[in-house]
């Protein structure tokens, strides 16, 4: 295992600025968002200019892709499309993790499995593995749900966020059941009232979710996931400093 950070937890800036600020926090591997409604890397982006993509993805400044995170708008055939282009992406910056979002609460259960059959499909092409976020409000929140998804759906994986089980509709809820499945992982402290807080004042058990995963062999990354919340007491980037020094001391 290894620990990266998101440029997720940058939103506001755009990418190169972002991984510029990983740098200076002295990480050394990154997950990448590819989001269309976020600053970065849009997919429709990765899909009508890939070269370009795939330049930008390379040029990180001595930090590591490791993964990536994609949400697109998109509908029908060309949601496909443009996944499949994320795809293209990753292959060429040798990422063979792409987390995606499940879909909302309310979706029919055939519809979804019907959509991550063809997500693993066109990763598999590529040779990515998919994996389906942990998420309040969509149909991974409960445990349970995540884990009969991953059954349907051969060679799907699961990026585990334990802070959505905290602080979610399940709070405190057991959630072993998923760690099989687990093939990436995104972190930050959290308590049963508020998906983030400052690290260490949370319910994260940061070394039991190293040790259920190592009985799983899981070898992946360790992803920090913190958003600066705009709080005036909390340090964002000694938060982000925090964590790093914290999961590197587990490993």
């Amino acid at each position: 295992m290894f620990v990266a950070a998101s440029t997720e937890c940058f939103p506001d800036l755009p990418l190169d600025a972002a991984l510029e600020r990983l740098v200076d926090l002295e990480y050394n591997r990154v997950e990448i968002a590819l989001k269309e409604r976020g600053n970065q890397l849009r997919p429709s982006r990765v899909h009508s200019h890939l070269d370009e993509a795939v330049l930008a993805c390379r040029e990180t400044h001595r930090l590591t892709p490791v993964a990536y995170i994609v949400d697109i708008d998109a509908e029908g055939p060309l949601y496909y499309e443009q996944f499949s282009s994320c795809c293209k992406l990753a292959k060429a910056t040798k990422v063979v993790a792409i987390t995606v979002p499940s879909g909302e609460l309310g979706t029919p259960f055939n519809a979804e499995i019907e959509r991550l059959r063809e997500l693993v499909r066109i990763g598999a092409l590529d040779g990515v593995q998919v994996g389906l976020k942990t998420e309040a409000g969509h149909m991974s929140q409960d445990p349970d749900t995540a884990v009969v998804l991953c059954d349907n759906v051969k060679g799907l994986g699961i990026t585990l966020d334990p802070s959505h089980f905290v602080c979610g509709p399940n709070k405190g809820a057991n959630y072993d059941q998923v760690f099989k499945y687990v093939c990436h992982l995104q972190l930050r402290d959290t308590t049963k009232d508020k998906l983030q807080v400052r690290v260490g004042q949370g319910e994260i058990e940061y070394g039991r979710l190293v040790t259920q995963l190592g009985k799983f062999k899981y070898n992946r990354a360790l992803c920090v996931n913190i958003v600066d919340t705009g709080e005036p007491e909390v340090d964002h980037m000694a938060e982000m400093r925090k964590m790093r020094l914290l999961l590197e001391s587990l490993l």
